[in-house]
């Protein structure tokens, strides 16, 4: 028996069905994840390493920016499956790249 969300675990499973138990990240969080072709190698309820606990997928938006609100009532096809340290480090660089100097910013150390 695998763990799953108390709610809307329907939804859950089908989306961690279609990434086969695995984490859909492909490289959105920063790491190349180069030694599995590209691809998170965690999967749900299996262990992270030796020293970690049992990794927790969790059904979010493709797109890590999506606000949680809107993301809830996205259907299967909108989500991906995530482990929370890519999702977390991919939501992190979608921000960082998201955010430029504004105008008013540009000039505030001309002389």
């Amino acid at each position: 028996m695998t763990s799953e969300p108390l709610v809307a675990a329907g939804l859950f499973r089908a989306v961690v069905a279609e990434a086969g138990g695995r984490c859909q990240c492909e490289g959105a969080c920063g790491q190349p994840h180069a030694k599995t072709d590209g691809r998170c190698s965690r999967e749900h309820d299996h262990y992270a390493g030796k020293h970690g606990g049992p990794v927790r997928l969790m059904a979010a938006a493709a797109d890590p920016l999506t606000p949680e609100r809107h993301a809830a009532a996205l259907p299967a096809s909108k989500l991906r499956a995530w482990c929370p340290q890519c999702f977390t480090a991919a939501r992190r660089a979608a921000q960082h790249r998201t955010q430029s100097p504004t105008a008013d910013q540009c000039g505030l150390f001309d002389l």
